[in-house]
């Protein structure tokens, strides 16, 4: 998998995915005022070519999507050397028992949040994401 390198000069980029479009802007209303650019994947296929084309600061995922779910997209996603660092975040409205936690963790989640979001919380996890993606291009 061939990443394309984000130029330092760019807006960071965040992914988000969720096979629900309601969803998808819901996040995108949210995260509006944070200093990035928003790439909307409707389908783990779809986030898989994405990661394909950008680097991301971070990746917000559904857990449960139809065809791959969240687990199996990020399975993939870590697999590679090129995106095996990206942070993702799962969302979910219902995965909320242990299992199905821990099971993220275990396939490279760094963090969970459940629907419905609180929005102060996902901008400030977004926030400090999109900070340390930033410190990467500076000298």
């Amino acid at each position: 998998m061939t990443s394309v390198k984000n130029d330092c000069n760019e807006l960071p980029k965040v992914l988000v995915v969720d096979d629900r479009e309601a969803n998808v802007l819901a996040i995108q209303r949210v995260l509006e005022g944070l200093d990035c650019h928003i790439v909307k994947a409707f389908s783990g296929e779809e986030a898989l070519n994405q990661i394909l084309k950008h680097d991301y600061a971070v990746i917000l995922m559904d857990v449960q999507m139809p065809g791959m779910d969240g687990f199996e997209v990020a399975g993939l996603i870590r697999s590679h050397r090129e995106s095996a660092s990206t942070p993702i975040i799962f969302v979910t409205a219902i995965n909320k028992e242990d299992r199905y936690i821990q099971e993220g963790y275990a396939v490279g989640a760094v963090d969970y949040l459940f629907k419905p979001l609180d929005p102060a919380a996902l901008i400030s996890k977004v926030d400090v994401f999109l900070s340390l993606y930033r410190q990467r291009f500076e000298f």
